[in-house]
C-alpha cells in the first residue's frame, strides 16, 4: 500500500514505543480497531500486538508500529493519532475527520465512513480495486 491510513504524532509514537518496551519481548506494537459501545455508539480499541494480523494495515512512525484493523480503515482514513497527558487523564486521542459527534464524557464517538470521492477531490491517495 502506498499511503498510510492514519498518521501518528511524535508523542503518540513515543507512547507506543514505551508500551512495547514495558510489555516485554513478544510485543511488536499496538492495534487500533473500532468497536460498538458507549453512549455515542462506537469506541476506539487499542490492543497490544505480539503476532500481527496479515490483513491489518501497518502505520509506522519513528520506530513505533501501529496496525489498523481492516474493518476500521474506512472510519480512520485521514485520522491523526496523538497522545496527551493532563492533570486529569492521559491517553491516546484521535483527530478524526470522520467523527460526527462524541458523548459528553469523551469515551465514545459517532463515526461515518470516509468519503472517498471527497478524498480523491482533495488529491489524497485512494486505494483502487483492480
Amino acid at each position: 500500500m502506498g499511503f498510510a491510513v492514519m498518521s501518528l504524532t511524535d508523542a503518540a509514537a513515543g507512547r507506543v514505543r514505551s508500551i512495547v518496551e514495558s510489555a516485554g519481548g513478544e510485543a511488536k506494537g499496538i492495534r487500533i480497531s473500532i468497536k460498538k459501545g458507549g453512549c455515542a455508539g462506537m469506541e476506539y480499541a487499542v490492543d497490544l500486538v505480539s503476532e500481527p494480523n496479515s490483513k491489518d494495515d501497518l502505520v509506522e512512525h519513528d520506530g513505533a508500529k501501529v496496525w489498523v484493523a481492516p474493518e476500521a480503515v474506512l472510519y480512520l482514513l485521514g485520522t491523526q493519532m496523538d497522545f496527551e497527558s493532563t492533570t486529569l487523564r492521559s491517553g491516546f486521542t484521535f483527530n478524526n475527520p470522520n467523527q460526527t459527534s462524541a458523548c459528553g464524557c469523551g469515551e465514545s464517538v459517532e463515526l461515518k465512513p470516509a468519503d472517498l470521492a471527497a478524498l480523491a477531490a482533495r488529491g489524497d491517495a485512494v486505494v483502487r480495486a483492480n
